[in-house]
């Protein structure tokens, strides 16, 4: 008998950097176990930067697609976690979900707001992306329950 995928939004301002980083890692390292999507509060194109650097990870983003929080409310869409991974101040923005998510909030910088140059902005989108698996990673233990 197959275990329930535990289903996960994420969720940042543009859905084009750091929701989308998170969803990716996140059905890399979770083994088959989550369900994952990602959307923004007001969608946009893809970073360049994430993009970037989820493929120096071996993952391939180029082709998604952003999507709106509010599509996914509408269709009446169910998670058991909903995270937003930008500001504390945007998160008061995320709709109420229908049934019982919980909801988390991981604040990680926005690459859309890095200045200099290309180098220096991917050395900061990297720094990120370590920091959004390194709280995956510990997140994902957190449901690693002893076997009786």
């Amino acid at each position: 008998m197959s275990e329930k995928l535990i289903r996960v939004l994420f969720i940042c301002v543009a859905n084009s950097a750091r929701s989308q980083m998170a969803q990716a890692l996140l059905q890399e390292m979770g083994k088959g176990r989550f369900e994952v999507e990602s959307a923004g509060f007001e969608p946009g194109p893809l970073n360049p930067l994430a993009v970037a650097v989820m493929a120096e990870v071996g993952l391939d983003i180029s082709q998604n697609k952003t999507q709106s929080v509010f599509d996914l409310y509408k269709k009446g869409q169910i998670y058991d976690f909903v995270i937003t991974v930008c500001e504390a101040s945007h998160e008061a923005k995320c709709p109420v979900f229908p049934g019982i998510a919980r909801r988390l909030q991981w604040s990680f910088a926005d690459p859309a707001s890095f200045t200099g140059s290309w180098e220096e902005r991917l050395e900061k989108t990297c720094k990120v992306r370590d920091a959004i698996r390194e709280t995956l990673s510990q997140w994902i233990d957190s449901f690693e329950q002893p076997t009786s």
